[in-house]
């Protein structure tokens, strides 16, 4: 299956259904359809075909969407690029992807110019072509049909390339058959991630209403919910936070709502108890965990595991769930490549069809599984703190943290430190009073001696990325800015 045929079925069926609702107006099937074939016969007039990367940049817009079903359709590839990204650094990527055209939108073609030396397509160049000029679906399955850029938090972001055998299937698994009755969906999460570009075209392929939000702010997420009568959402866990603590949270109506998916970051336990407790009942609660790698989610905690006991606690607080059908996985020693014994931590290595390369996927997640077979992650690899030869993750300071009254969000990530290699550090947000003796105390009452903090910044906000998820190395930059370089006292022995 090349990718464009997802649209296919509905675009036959209910032409005239919105597939996507922005804030200039809905976008119909028809529309969409004739959109994405004007741009197949634009880009194939330009000499573009198969093999062929196109840079994109612009929001997720009805140009983003068409671009890539019409290059899919002729086994081009789009490279979605992010619009915060400055010009040299999107410079570098257009090099190192090595895209040979672009596409940008009407606030974006300038700096795509800059970058290009070239003037980059436009909405109005791309659809006035003609659809019957379309060429037909290119069938080689081994072309890639996007590639998505990591996160790049370490450095210059990978390209990686997903090819029409690995992801139209996969889009078609989780769409399921075409439904009559259309879902209406929020989407807030760039097109630009796996997880945002994964869900539009899922809930296209299934003819459901995407309701867009281009730029994620909890009050118009409130107001968009309640008036396009949202059934279905995608949310970051900092954007879940955002919205249960914003004032017109209790008075929204949020009674079409029935599905809340969530996940690309750790979800803490309380906020998930919370969620469940304060959204209506009738909304239940799915959590994914997956990569850029593999496509997306790779495991899954569904609406059964999200119960509160008569304490109001989860039943499995942290857990990830189980892995999808079809996915295998191995918990091994990073170092060695070993299994782990049962219920120990270690790295989370998969294999399955929706991963972007064949074989084994070490993700760089470090997890523990219990005897049910649930995923429990404790940290990234590449986030562990190594403390004079002690190492462990930041998510486990978070966490003893988060049950502190006075904390309304903690980060926590290594400093460097000429004696010890690397030193605690979080960086708080407090909602009541709190000192750094307070903190320690606190820390020490749960933790190692060695995981206590030692630089203890207190600040307004947590930096965190495009998608929401916290910067590890913005959060080591805040706290030594913030505290400076004086030597703090460790309560740890050294």
């Amino acid at each position: 299956m090349n990718l464009y045929e997802l649209l296919e079925t509905p675009a036959q069926q209910v032409p005239e259904r919105e597939a996507l609702i922005f804030p200039s107006g809905p976008v119909l099937y028809g529309e969409l359809q004739r959109a994405s074939l004007a741009s197949a016969t634009r880009l194939s007039q330009l000499g573009l075909g198969p093999g062929d990367r196109i840079a994109l940049l612009d929001d997720t817009s009805f140009l983003f969407l068409a671009s890539v079903l019409g290059a899919a359709r002729i086994g081009a590839a789009v490279v979605p690029l992010h619009v915060e990204l400055t010009t040299p650094e999107l410079g570098e990527l257009v090099v190192h992807c090595g895209c040979s055209q672009g596409i940008a939108g009407p606030k974006y073609r300038e700096r795509l110019r800059q970058v290009l030396g070239t003037d980059p397509l436009t909405q109005t160049e791309l659809f006035r072509a003609d659809p019957a000029d379309a060429p037909e679906i290119n069938r080689d399955a081994g072309l890639e049909c996007v590639v998505i850029l990591t996160s790049g938090t370490t450095g210059l972001p990978k390209p990686v390339g997903v090819t029409h055998a690995t992801l139209a299937p996969r889009i078609k698994g989780f769409a399921g058959d075409f439904s009559e009755t259309a879902a209406r969906s929020l989407v807030c999460v760039p097109a630009v991630h796996i997880g945002g570009l994964g869900g539009l075209l899922t809930g296209l392929a299934s003819g459901g209403t995407m309701v867009i939000q281009e730029r994620f702010d909890a009050g118009g997420w409130l107001r968009l919910a309640a008036q396009e009568r949202v059934h279905t959402a995608f949310l970051v866990p900092t954007m879940l936070r955002r919205i249960l603590d914003h004032p017109d949270f209790d008075s929204t109506d949020l009674s079409n709502l029935r599905l809340v998916s969530y996940g690309a970051a750790a979800a803490p336990a309380s906020l998930v108890e919370e969620m469940i407790q304060r959204f209506p009942k009738t909304v239940a609660f799915s959590n994914v965990f997956g990569q850029t790698e593999t496509t997306g989610a790779i495991t899954a905690l569904g609406p059964a595991d999200h119960q509160l006991d008569e304490h109001g606690q989860l039943l499995r607080p942290g857990s990830v769930g189980t892995p999808l059908p079809g996915v295998e996985i191995r918990i091994v020693d990073p170092e060695t490549g070993d299994a782990v014994s049962s219920g120990a931590i270690g790295e989370l290595w998969v294999r399955s069809p929706f991963n972007a390369e064949d074989g084994w996927r070490k993700t760089g997640d470090f997890v523990r599984q219990d005897e049910d077979g649930h995923l429990y992650p404790t940290g990234r690899l590449s986030d562990t703190i190594n403390r004079g030869g002690e190492k462990f993750g930041p998510v486990e300071i978070e966490a003893v943290l988060r049950k502190h009254p006075a904390v309304a969000d903690v980060a926590a990530a290594g400093i460097p430190d000429p004696e010890m290699g690397e030193r605690v550090g979080v960086a708080i947000v407090r909602r009541a009073a709190l000192s750094e003796e307070d903190v320690r105390t606190h820390c020490g009452s749960s933790l190692a001696r060695y995981k206590v903090p030692e630089r203890i910044a207190f600040v307004d906000e947590i930096p965190h990325t495009a998608l929401f998820k916290v910067s590890r190395r913005a959060i080591a930059q805040l706290v030594e800015s913030e505290t400076g370089k004086r030597r703090v006292s460790a309560p740890a022995e050294t």
